[in-house]
């Protein structure tokens, strides 16, 4: 590895952690090869995929190195440098340094259409955007849009326990103190959305189960380590996955 790549990369403000070269890997806020097993990715040898809310890029990667044909990355917030970020510089970088084909298109979710991303994909995935937009109900809408065979979703939910379809709305800074955090949806309520918007089948394949992690979370709250949150929103929350295909 060059000496060149390090300096450059230490001047990204990296949220994804991507290997750019043998041994490695950027300082990423998020743990994201840790997250693949959550996805429960199908086989993508040849398959065309739309990565929306990329970022850093490394699902976009991460699919092209699992044999995709195409993928496509988009983004438009988290590619706009503010404050300390660093906005599409590590994008590029990570895409130089890995040789990557990846595309990159500039494109706000609420204007996704088959005309704006150039096509339909096999494959569209949608992770932890979800709850940062005012209107979740019409993006997966206009996901749908785009998607051949399968969406996968990736988002925090709350009010989890509860099967009527529910969002707890978080007009302020209620979660994680971040004014882009809007929506909190459980999973009857994902599940709902993505049936309603026309996909034939929709179903979470993570977690399997809400007990461990609802324990921990308690233990947790107990002991006063459960952040700023309040106890009973840390027993309610989590991540989840959804798949959702058509037929």
């Amino acid at each position: 590895m060059s000496a060149d790549l390090r300096a450059e990369a230490a001047q990204v403000n990296w949220f994804h952690s991507i290997e750019l070269a043998a041994g490695f890997v950027t300082p990423g806020r998020a743990d994201t090869s840790a997250q693949i097993p959550r996805l429960h990715l199908p086989d993508l040898t040849g398959k065309t995929v739309l990565d929306v809310g990329a970022w850093d890029g490394f699902f976009s990667f991460e699919a092209e190195r699992r044999g995709a044909a195409r993928v496509v990355a988009l983004d438009t917030f988290s590619w706009q440098a503010r404050g300390e970020g660093t906005g599409k510089a590590g994008f590029e970088l990570a895409r130089r340094a890995l040789g990557s084909k990846v595309e990159d298109i500039e494109v706000e979710v609420m204007d996704i259409s088959p005309e704006t991303v150039g096509g339909t994909f096999d494959v569209v995935l949608f992770l932890g955007v979800l709850y940062h937009l005012k209107h979740p109900f019409l993006a997966i809408e206009k996901l749908r849009s785009v998607t051949r065979e399968m969406l996968i979703l990736e988002t925090h939910v709350d009010l989890i326990g509860s099967r009527r379809p529910a969002m707890a709305f978080y007009p302020g800074f209620e979660l994680e103190e971040d004014w882009t955090n809007w929506w909190g949806p459980n999973p009857a309520a994902v599940i709902g959305m993505l049936e309603q918007s026309g996909f034939s089948d929709a179903h979470q394949v993570h977690p399997r189960s809400w007990l461990p992690g609802r324990a921990a979370r308690a233990v947790r709250a107990l002991r006063g380590t459960g952040g700023t949150k309040p106890r009973r929103a840390v027993m309610r929350q989590g991540r989840a996955v959804f798949h959702a295909t058509l037929e």
